[in-house]
């Protein structure tokens, strides 16, 4: 049998929710909601606030990780997430979370890219 490590989805989408890409808050309160949810494994975590607006953030999982960058002067993020199928098949949390992102801001796909390791 052979192993697959796992889906990788790299997007950068449109919003025009600019209060949620100026700050992290709200998106740290939905990755944590969305780990909680999927019985993921967080193992660190880096927001960062810029000055100006717009943030950055990477969660380290046992899974492997999710990143979120944003451009509120823009209306524009960019978002990757993938998770190690090591125990067991993670491609429908992949591609779950995925969607409850884009949903959450409201989002419009510009770029997504599946990459199955």
């Amino acid at each position: 049998m052979k192993y697959t490590p796992g889906l990788h989805i790299l997007s950068e989408f449109s919003s025009k929710k600019s209060a949620e890409l100026t700050s992290s808050e709200a998106c740290r309160t939905l990755f944590d909601q969305l780990i909680r949810e999927n019985n993921l494994q967080k193992v660190g975590e880096v927001y960062h606030d810029f000055p100006d607006g717009g943030f950055t953030a990477v969660v380290c999982l046992t899974e492997s990780h999710l990143s979120i960058h944003t451009w509120p002067e823009f209306d524009l993020a960019t978002f990757d997430i993938f998770l190690s199928n090591y125990q067991k098949d993670n491609t429908e949390k992949v591609k779950a979370i995925y969607q409850s992102v884009i949903q959450f801001f409201h989002g419009k796909e510009l770029q997504k890219t599946e990459v199955i390791r």
